[in-house]
């Protein structure tokens, strides 16, 4: 969670009502026009997210001048805003012994190398096998900041997808790697193979990404609706036809890597959604989380580990250069 160097001073009150814990504040001068999830963040310090209350908001837990209102309303001077956080709803997720390669871990986080197929948390479709199910089993303590059905989630990466993830093991380790997300400040590096040779070493590609306003399970470059999207390229070996990429995240946009590469006209090999369909085959898309760095939520010291790419991929390589 992010703090902003700012002086919140509003009126504050807070108790339980039928079993709901309830905050209560009146938004003082010096803090209107502020956004409204911003505000309830800082007021509540270390307890939650700012993502926490923003889905407190959309769900209807969150009304000024008892009128619900969107995340993103400014607050004025007088303003009454009420916050009814709800009691957790008890849903069922089925720890499984599920075989995880874990990188790193401690008493606050977890890196994992994830395997192709794995899906990071249950979904409609997904209700079990998923990283969560095995970290359910493995670790019995996650951070519960992101709700029932993603403990300890702080990131993802796509099924299909290869490589390291970190989840946290408690609140407080939560905050500090979602804040470090969310400025950037992570280190996120991927592996991919990509059609067509890239005849620049190196490049960025700065363009925003939102829904496919033909497919809304799908995401493009677009200025409607979209938000700011930054993918570094190195080229680390080239294959004729094909070309090895290094790529770091600048931001964490969903389908990113994915989506920018097409939009270059250099899609990843074996994507069934934004990839070709001619040309080598792999069971999904030729993309692996090789390196992630981050600052210890507890240590303070930085730390960074790596994957090597999975055994596909690899193999994939060898015939490319045994051509």
């Amino acid at each position: 969670m992010l703090q902003d160097e700012m002086d919140m001073d509003a009126d504050f009150n807070d108790g339980t009502v039928q079993g709901q814990e309830l905050h209560e504040w009146t938004v003082d001068a010096d803090s209107s026009k502020t956004r409204l999830d911003k505000y309830i963040t800082e007021s509540l310090g270390e307890e939650v997210s700012r993502s926490q209350v923003q889905l407190w908001i959309t769900d209807g837990h969150v009304k000024v001048n008892e009128e619900p209102v969107k995340s993103n309303y400014k607050v004025s001077q007088g303003d009454h805003i009420v916050l009814s956080v709800p009691q957790p709803s008890v849903v069922e997720i089925i720890p499984e012994d599920i075989p995880l390669e874990i990188a790193f871990e401690d008493r606050d986080v977890i890196v994992v190398n994830k395997p192709r197929g794995m899906v990071v948390h249950p979904a409609p479709g997904h209700s079990s096998g998923t990283l969560v199910n095995a970290l359910m089993f493995h670790c019995k303590d996650l951070s519960g900041i992101n709700g029932e059905l993603r403990p300890g989630i702080v990131h993802r990466i796509d099924k299909d997808t290869t490589g390291l993830i970190m989840a946290a093991k408690n609140d407080k380790a939560h905050a500090s790697l979602a804040a470090q997300l969310k400025d950037h400040s992570v280190n996120r590096r991927y592996l991919a193979l990509v059609h067509g040779n890239i005849s620049h070493d190196q490049g960025t590609i700065d363009a925003p990404i939102g829904r496919d306003a033909q497919d809304r399970k799908l995401y493009m470059v677009t200025d409607r609706n979209s938000k700011h999207a930054v993918t570094h390229f190195t080229v680390v070996e080239r294959f004729g036809d094909y070309s090895l990429l290094e790529l770091k995240l600048e931001t964490g946009r969903t389908h990113q890597i994915r989506v920018h590469m097409k939009y270059i006209g250099h899609p990843l090999v074996g994507d069934p959604v934004y990839g070709k369909s001619k040309g080598i085959k792999l069971n999904g898309q030729a993309l692996h989380a090789a390196v992630l760095g981050f600052v210890h939520p507890s240590s303070g010291q930085y730390m960074e580990f790596s994957a090597p790419m999975p055994k596909d991929m690899e193999e994939l390589l060898a015939i490319l250069r045994g051509r």
